[in-house]
């Protein structure tokens, strides 16, 4: 086994993975404390926050290390996070915001997690969502987010965070890391509303618009920010 495989292997022992877990959410938390956040356009957030109506946050996946930001609410929120190992580490690191997962898929035979989603939902529930995860292609929205407002009557609410200090991993997503001592932003889109009826070309012009207002307000935040890479 070479050196790489063996470190690998070491790494998705249970242990190390809740170790790293509290790592990554203590760096996540320094990253917080140490920077100035801006929030815009979160009027379509707040009823959630109040718990008054769930939403569906959706957000590109290399903004998922960013995301536990945003969620300002002690209302339940939940992610869905790939059942990869790599994912889970997401999860154990997002738990300690409070924010809890749900492992699987919007797609690839996601039915199982699209069912929960939907159970999380009625039960006045928001969640957040990656319309490009948890493989790709980056940037490209799949129906996944719009069959479940569909399915569920919750309004989608396109949202990005953008640091001005970052990093980007050498993910197949070009994963964004906050660097402390950053300008931070928050920014909502506007929300989208798939109706129970929809039929297969509103469906896609829908998939299109959320891929438009998503690459909107990422480019607001990271303008917002001033992001440097």
């Amino acid at each position: 086994m070479s050196l790489r495989n063996r470190i690998k292997h070491v790494s998705r022992h249970p242990k190390v993975r809740a170790g790293l877990g509290k790592l990554t959410s203590s760096y996540i938390r320094w990253v917080k404390a140490t920077s100035r956040w801006s929030t815009i356009n979160a009027a379509g957030a707040e009823p959630a926050w109040r718990g008054e109506a769930p939403i569906i946050v959706a957000f590109w996946h290399n903004r998922l290390a960013l995301m536990p930001y945003c969620w300002q609410s002690s209302e339940p929120f939940h992610m869905l996070i790939s059942g990869h190992p790599d994912g889970q580490l997401i999860a154990r690191a997002v738990g300690a915001f409070g924010i809890k997962t749900i492992a699987g898929s919007s797609t690839r035979g996601g039915g199982g997690a699209v069912r929960e989603l939907v159970r999380k939902l009625k039960a006045g529930e928001s969640i957040g969502i990656t319309p490009d995860g948890p493989r790709g292609p980056v940037h490209v929205a799949q129906d996944g987010v719009i069959a479940l407002a569909r399915l569920s009557g919750a309004a989608i609410l396109p949202a990005a965070v953008s640091v001005s200090n970052r990093i980007k991993a050498k993910t197949w997503d070009r994963l964004i890391v906050g660097l402390p001592f950053s300008r931070g932003a928050m920014v909502w889109g506007n929300p989208i509303v798939v109706p129970r009826d929809c039929d297969e070309a509103t469906a896609r012009a829908l998939q299109q618009r959320l891929q438009d207002e998503l690459n909107r307000v990422s480019a607001a935040a990271d303008e917002a920010a001033d992001a440097r890479a």
